[in-house]
């Protein structure tokens, strides 16, 4: 141990940087809320620079070290926990905006950027960097998982907003994809394949990011329905008629139940849809009857409009709570999420499913997600240290992950692999792992990058 830490003081001088202190590897050995087993660290490192971070890898390839990126640890399959130890590589400090170049609609980030912290610098462009995957995640960390959330029906996943990347291999070898060019034609996507990789095929130190103009009209408004079922529904109808969709997201009326509590609201105790319209004025009222209309056809029993900033983020805040809201109600416990998506046309009855599977095991779970794009959620606390429970809740995540591939989904929508879907990757891609591996080997000769996760 000590003659990690004694290597590693050559590297970074000051060795406040530098820690094996029992409390910051707990922090790094698990994400912030799901039931993943904890893994410590032998050593947690902050590196300040594309440069420090070149030769901690070196050290480590040399060393034969496994070496975890770690960001602010939000993620929730188990991606930053370092199952072999080494060295957590945290990159929360390398948090400068490099460029903004607004006529572009470009920006240049280093990895420990935070979503609201870009999006303050963008503020005063007009501009706004649009993934929101409900938690104030690092730039690096989403892309390294390629995640989505909220906005992405409408602006797509970290994959269509990355342009470019400065990556670190695992020898310490530094290569560059991609530019500030929108699209090219130019040799093969590599930027495409680092995003989501997870940490297991190089460390990100710059990303190249696409922003967009912040749009000139939005309206807000929350919906309650019967069931999900008639919900659901109405998300489909509003896809087919091309509405000018920012975000629509579903919670059933246990979330509902959860978040009146948590945050003190009195939300109609009914699933709810959360649907924003955004563009042009015009446009944007023009969509809103025919918005109003379909939700009324099947059965929308109560409607609330939020039309000024602050309206729309109180709104809001009641979704990106969710996850906290349903974990509060049992605060001993952790969370397991599912992530299947499906096809936008299969989605209400992959819903209807869902809360069958979760009746028939009595599992008392949410359902939430981000309905627009065929993506949803079921969320349970579980007890970790309850094998019986774990297993419980382990068998209605198999049981609607089978169901998603039957019916041409995948395992995961935006939550990634790391160590809690491997299996289902098997099941899902087949013999296309093979091919799998033979990136990983190729750009990881002696697997030190995030070792144990996506493909063993």
């Amino acid at each position: 141990m000590m003659s990690i830490i004694d290597d590693l003081s050559k590297i970074i001088l000051d060795e406040s940087r530098i820690s094996n202190h029992y409390q910051l590897l707990l922090e790094h050995g698990k994400d912030q809320s799901s039931y993943h087993p904890v893994h410590l660290p032998d050593v947690v490192v902050f590196p300040k620079n594309k440069d420090e971070i070149r030769d901690i890898v070196k050290y480590a390839f040399e060393s034969n070290i496994p070496i975890v990126p770690f960001g602010l640890g939000s993620s929730v399959e188990g991606q930053v926990i370092p199952v072999q130890g080494g060295i957590s590589l945290d990159l929360t400090r390398m948090n400068r905006i490099l460029e903004i170049h607004p006529d572009d609609f470009v920006v240049k980030v280093e990895p420990g950027v935070t979503r609201n912290q870009l999006n303050q610098a963008l503020k005063q462009h007009n501009l706004f960097f649009p993934v929101d995957p409900a938690v104030d995640a690092t730039i690096g960390g989403m892309a390294a998982t390629n995640a989505s959330g909220t906005n992405a029906v409408k602006y797509g996943a970290m994959k269509d907003q990355v342009l470019g990347l400065e990556v670190i291999l695992a020898n310490g070898d530094v290569i560059s994809t991609g530019g500030s060019y929108i699209k090219s034609a130019a040799g093969y996507n590599l930027s495409g394949l680092f995003v989501g990789s997870e940490g297991t095929l190089g460390i990100f130190t710059e990303l190249i990011l696409r922003v967009y103009s912040i749009p000139e009209h939005t309206i807000t408004l929350r919906a309650a329905f019967p069931d999900v079922l008639n919900a659901s529904k109405s998300v489909v109808k509003m896809m087919k008629e091309n509405l000018s969709i920012g975000c629509v997201e579903l919670v059933d009326e246990k979330t509902v139940s959860a978040i009146n509590r948590f945050k003190n609201m009195e939300l109609s105790p009914h699933p709810q849809l959360f649907l924003e319209l955004s563009g042009k004025e015009n446009i944007v009222h023009n969509d809103l009857i025919i918005a109003k209309e379909i939700i009324k056809t099947e059965g929308c029993t109560d409607i609330e409009y939020a039309l000024n900033p602050q309206e729309r983020e109180q709104l809001w805040a009641a979704r990106h709570e969710a996850a906290f809201a349903i974990q509060s109600l049992e605060p001993h416990k952790r969370l397991l999420a599912t992530d299947v998506c499906v096809p936008i046309t299969g989605l209400p009855k992959a819903i209807q499913y869902m809360r069958q599977i979760m009746d028939e095991h009595q599992l008392e779970g949410a359902i939430l997600g981000h309905v627009g794009d065929g993506n949803f959620h079921a969320v349970f606390a579980v007890d970790p240290d309850n094998e019986s429970d774990v297993q419980r809740a382990k068998a209605v995540n198999d049981a609607i992950v089978d169901y998603a591939l039957k019916n041409r989904g995948t395992c995961s929508g935006e939550h990634g692999v790391g160590i809690g879907k491997m299996k289902y990757l098997h099941q899902q891609h087949g013999n296309l792992l093979l091919t799998m591996s033979e990136i990983k080997k190729l750009f990881d000769s002696k697997n030190i990058l995030n070792p144990g996760k996506m493909i063993v």
